[in-house]
């Protein structure tokens, strides 16, 4: 899922293990506008799963995430609500998360089972603003798999740095969710440009410590209905998670991610209980 206009219907440090550089893979291409990279190649990149709620095809996948630790997992927080799962997140009973996973109609890779979960308590389900959820899982994963979040002042969130977003959603806005792990191409934008696409509305608000947009201009690329909770890697470490927008690669209105600078605080948390 991702949200558009604040509805629903489309749409990503504590690295507890030691992390990696993300490879090139989906350097060019398209989510929206992009193309199948290889999910063993991109092992941080999730699929969050639950064939309770969402059936047996495709594994059961309605969001993403990104590994950041052997047992941490970050995804929006949006994909853990009730709007999104139809019931409280605590009474899924099949809640995983899905590796290596090539084609999701398939049954390769690893399915992990959730052992925890903790919704960012500032999350603003109208702003859209902390999107953020982080998972504990039941086994861990390869240290190998993991993938570093960057840090706040790094050069990975300036405006015009290349990013690629990651996702199993909508080749297109209102189209079909993909069964193989795509990536698309996009650009980093500045803080002034987001705020003008989303300056306050029923659409939504962008608000910048806790958001980044990206895309391209005249649109074209973008994450789309299905991604949400993917990573958005910029300089080989995560920095966003799919979040919200407006549309599906429309010019003028980029896709909005969680941006993980300001959400390091809540990462590294404990997380009692």
């Amino acid at each position: 899922m991702r949200r558009r206009s604040r509805t629903l219907i489309c749409v990503v440090s504590l690295v507890l293990g030691v992390g990696v550089t993300a490879p090139a893979s989906g350097s060019a291409g398209t989510v929206v506008g992009g193309q199948s990279v290889s999910a063993t190649e991109n092992p941080w990149a999730l699929a969050l799963s639950s064939r309770e709620r969402f059936g047996v095809a495709r594994s059961g996948q309605f969001c993403g995430a990104a590994l950041v630790g052997v047992r941490t997992v970050v995804t929006a927080a949006h994909c853990l609500s009730s709007e999104v799962l139809g019931a409280k997140p605590g009474q899924v009973s099949d809640l995983k998360v899905i590796s290596g996973r090539e084609d999701l109609s398939g049954d390769g890779g690893r399915e992990v089972a959730v052992a925890e979960f903790h919704v960012n308590p500032d999350y603003d389900d109208r702003r859209n603003a902390g999107d953020i959820a982080v998972l504990k899982l039941a086994e861990g994963l390869p240290k190998s798999s993991v993938i570093s979040i960057a840090g706040a002042g790094g050069e990975a969130y300036d405006a015009g740095t290349s990013a690629t977003v990651y996702g199993w959603g909508d080749t297109r806005a209102a189209g079909r969710p993909a069964v193989k792990l795509r990536a698309a191409q996009v650009d980093v934008f500045a803080d002034r440009v987001c705020q003008a696409a989303y300056p306050g509305s029923a659409r939504g608000a962008y608000h910048a410590p806790s958001m980044l947009c990206a895309g391209v201009s005249g649109g074209g690329r973008d994450a789309c209905q299905g991604d949400s909770g993917g990573p958005l890697v910029a300089q080989g470490r995560l920095v966003g998670l799919v979040s919200w927008g407006v549309g599906c690669g429309e010019a003028g209105q980029p896709g909005v991610y969680t941006r993980l600078s300001g959400m390091l605080e809540f990462v590294r948390s404990p997380h009692p209980g």
